[in-house]
């Protein structure tokens, strides 16, 4: 019997560690063949080259080279470009039934689109959700339309990828992935996790991870060091800071970085990438996660801590009641930090509902994967939702 080829592809750190558990029910099921593509960020010396820690994990079928030195527009339109020509070539020699992809990053983008035009039929995890401060936004949306079954992390987000135009047979509320990474992992107890990082951790400590928002212009540098002299005015407080992704302007940031933890190691340390493990363990020691990353909406209220998110770029995104929302100036900052602190709102902590779902993703998309019709799925109707 020929085994179902399930072709997954991973661009970044965070990404994969979502799609981690996803791979390893694909690899252990006897039906299914599991074919591993990695991109982007992975294979960037200055990302970390995180594709050796995917290589720990499963064989890599293919590495697609498409990071240009470079993150203007113009860079990573290119880049976006290279990477199409590349992952056509990838399909055609790997010749996958179905293709899984997560989320909505411009490498993504590419993986999806050359997908399209290969006939191959496209899983699309974590659909139907916004971030209007990113171009995250149309590239997510963009990338239902091209595919073929969806899975999303809440109801709210299956209902707008049937709103877009997908019928509801094929779109599944599985909840979000990040949970069963906490759920699973063996995490690092507080003495494990120090010497992991080689960083003691203070009486306070929050842990800091900030990206450009993408569709304003040239904001990041001003963003950014107002997050910097907000958290440079912390007394008593530890600060980990994890460096940003290959978005536009996403090397300001990390040299911003790099500048300040320089001036204040004693208090201070940076990491290319914590890798799941590790990032997860953080989140069991710190007060918050603070900056602008989804992390912090989806995976960060389940260890019952808060979390200050800082401007447009997840706006509209489901959050829990332990989230602080503030625009990104250093006085609104320092407010959402003296809220964090405040006895309310620390009680409150321990009534926090995680909107995104039990943990058991990977089982329920699994299931359907093994069951997904290949017959003419490739020619979708657009289903009209009546009355709105």
């Amino acid at each position: 019997m020929n085994l179902r080829k399930i072709c997954v592809v991973t661009g970044t750190r965070a990404e994969y560690g979502l799609l981690f558990w996803l791979m390893k029910e694909i690899e252990k099921d006897d039906d299914l063949e599991l074919q591993v593509v990695v991109t982007g960020m992975h294979l960037s010396p200055e990302f970390g080259l995180t594709y050796k820690e995917i290589e720990k994990d499963f064989k890599i079928d293919k590495k697609i080279e498409m990071l240009l030195s470079s993150d203007t527009a113009v860079g990573i339109s290119k880049s976006m470009g290279l990477a199409q020509i590349s992952f056509a070539e990838a399909y055609e020699e790997l010749r996958p039934d179905i293709l899984v992809v997560l989320g909505d990053r411009y490498e993504i983008f590419s993986a999806a689109s050359a997908a399209m035009i290969a006939r191959i039929p496209i899983a699309h995890l974590h659909g139907g959700e916004t971030t209007e401060g990113a171009f995250d936004e149309p590239i997510r949306h963009s990338i239902t339309k091209m595919s073929h079954v969806h899975f999303t992390a809440t109801e709210e987000y299956k209902n707008r990828v049937i709103q877009l135009g997908e019928h509801p047979r094929t779109v599944f509320n599985v909840g979000g992935l990040g949970i069963e990474n906490i759920k699973r992992l063996k995490l690092l107890n507080k003495e494990e996790f120090e010497k992991s990082i080689n960083f003691k951790l203070n009486q306070k400590n929050i842990l800091v991870t900030f990206h450009s928002v993408t569709l304003e212009s040239d904001t990041t540098r001003e963003q950014f060091q107002a997050l910097l002299d907000a958290v440079d005015g912390l007394e008593d407080a530890h600060i980990i800071f994890t460096k940003a992704n290959s978005d536009t302007n996403g090397r300001i940031i990390n040299q911003m970085i790099d500048k300040y933890v320089a001036k204040n190691s004693r208090k201070s340390a940076v990491f290319t990438s914590l890798g799941q493990l590790r990032y997860l363990s953080a989140l069991q020691f710190v007060d918050a996660a603070v900056g602008n990353s989804s992390s912090g909406l989806a995976e960060v209220p389940t260890f019952k801590i808060g979390t200050i998110n800082i401007g447009d770029r997840q706006k509209g995104r489901m959050q829990a009641d332990s989230i602080i929302n503030c625009i990104p100036i250093k006085k609104s900052i320092m407010e959402a930090f003296k809220e964090l602190y405040l006895k309310e709102f620390q009680d409150g902590l321990k009534n926090v509902h995680n909107p995104y779902g039990d943990g058991c993703a990977s089982k329920k998309i699994v299931k359907k994967l093994k069951k997904m019709k290949l017959n003419d799925v490739l020619k979708k109707s657009f289903y009209d939702v009546k009355n709105i």
